[in-house]
């Protein structure tokens, strides 16, 4: 998991990690185009449950500063990028609505070439909301193109029923029977009906635009085999790597905003899944939290080791006001005042940061509410050059870095990094 620009992280991948034509499936949902803004809703409740705070908090826009024009150039750099990290056997997945397919669908004929299209699926949902001026808005393009003409498929079946659910006896057709009538199975159909992320879903994590498990389900089998790489270089809520995770793929996830990386690390902790958060230090992001955190060291006696532990003690939110909803701030501001720490997503340590990427070793998120604001681990006694570095998320996504250098028992340099 990244958090940073997508097209610095997949250079990166090229350039340092080497993956030049090694993941076999990239599925993207970019902005739409739809020059809306989307808000993501925050429930907070104070550590005895008695107290509730829920705002409603500003998660992204998809209002291009420029044009279309701008749209189209941002994208078609990342799907050049794209197209190098893709395999051989590979294909990729690029989730639009009617605002801007049709252009896009232009751009991946030239960069992918007209001869590797492989399909346009239109999944369709129920939502709310109905046309006056026009037929009701309710699906979604996904266009599915490929490297080469070696790309792998492997499409679930379906259920085509019989004319008059009657069986027809062709020769060398299996045909099958249930309380309908008879019917064959084909291979699936390119117009898919796969429900929205309920209310009231166990999946649903409060992310504006979140995509189900159940579309991500089917793609995946489709393009890979287990083992397999996947790739989502707008990851969102997370739903190409939950899913992947759960059926034996590996998986790469990047996005620019670290609310969206906030909920899918939060989202693949609950659900038990290692995970590690890469992040550009040299990317300086402004940070609206302040975290205290505690470090205490103890020489083990008779050993080259010593104990060092680690305190979450306060947290600070500060310059967040006018990205909640007006009518929502005031209770914002008694709850962050009351239980500053229950507004904390996750916090986790990196043992050895670089001072650029940081690799942590331990994830702390809440388990039905309560987080665990205490860790300890062993490390040598002696290591001058090794630096520690906490950081600790927000419910809103923002983030703060704290960092101590490891010199001697006697000697600690903690600094706060925004």
């Amino acid at each position: 998991m990244a958090l940073g620009d997508n097209a610095a992280f997949i250079k990166y991948l090229i350039e340092k990690k080497d993956m030049s034509g090694k993941i076999n499936l990239i599925y993207i949902d970019p902005p739409f185009f739809s020059k809306a803004a989307y808000d993501a809703v925050i429930n907070i409740k104070s550590s005895d449950g008695k107290k509730k705070c829920s705002v409603k908090y500003f998660a992204y826009d998809d209002i291009w500063r420029r044009d279309m024009t701008g749209y189209l150039k941002m994208l078609c750099q990342r799907l050049l990028l794209m197209k190098e990290l893709l395999a051989e056997d590979g294909t990729i997945w690029v989730h639009l609505d009617w605002h801007a397919v049709h252009y896009v669908k232009i751009f991946m004929d030239e960069i992918f070439g007209e001869d590797n299209f492989v399909n346009e699926i239109i999944w369709h949902y129920k939502s709310g909301g109905s046309g006056k001026r026009h037929f009701s808005r309710k699906h979604d393009t996904i266009l599915v193109y490929s490297k080469t003409k070696k790309y792998y498929f492997s499409p679930d079946k379906e259920k085509s029923y019989n004319r008059g659910f009657k069986p027809y006896r062709f020769k060398g057709v299996k045909e099958y029977k249930d309380d309908m009538g008879w019917y064959t199975m084909v291979t699936m159909k390119d117009v898919w009906n796969v429900d929205m992320v309920g209310r009231t879903s166990s999946e649903r994590t409060g992310y504006a635009t979140q995509k189900p498990e159940a579309l991500l389900r089917r793609i995946i089998p489709a393009a890979t085999k287990e083992g397999d790489i996947c790739a989502d270089f707008f990851c969102g809520s997370g739903t190409l790597a939950a899913v992947a995770q759960k059926m034996g793929r590996r998986w790469i996830s990047c996005d620019g905003s670290p609310l969206a990386v906030s909920a899918s690390v939060k989202r693949l902790q609950d659900g038990g899944f290692p995970i590690c958060v890469m992040e550009d230090m040299s990317d300086k992001r402004s940070c609206l939290g302040e975290a205290q955190i505690s470090f205490e060291r103890k020489d083990i006696t008779g050993s080259d080791k010593e104990l060092v532990r680690i305190s979450l003690d306060d947290y600070r939110l500060e310059g967040i006001k006018e990205k909640i909803d007006g009518k929502d701030r005031e209770q914002f501001e008694t709850a962050a005042r009351e239980y500053p720490l229950q507004f904390i997503e996750y916090w986790s340590v990196d043992f050895d940061f670089d001072g650029r990427v940081f690799r942590p070793e331990m994830i702390f998120s809440r388990e039905k509410g309560t987080l665990t604001r205490v860790c300890e681990k062993l490390l040598p006694a002696s290591c001058p050059d090794r630096s520690i570095c906490v950081k600790t998320v927000d419910v809103f996504g923002n983030y703060t870095m704290n960092v101590v250098k490891q010199k001697t028992s006697e000697q600690q340099n903690t600094e706060n990094l925004q």
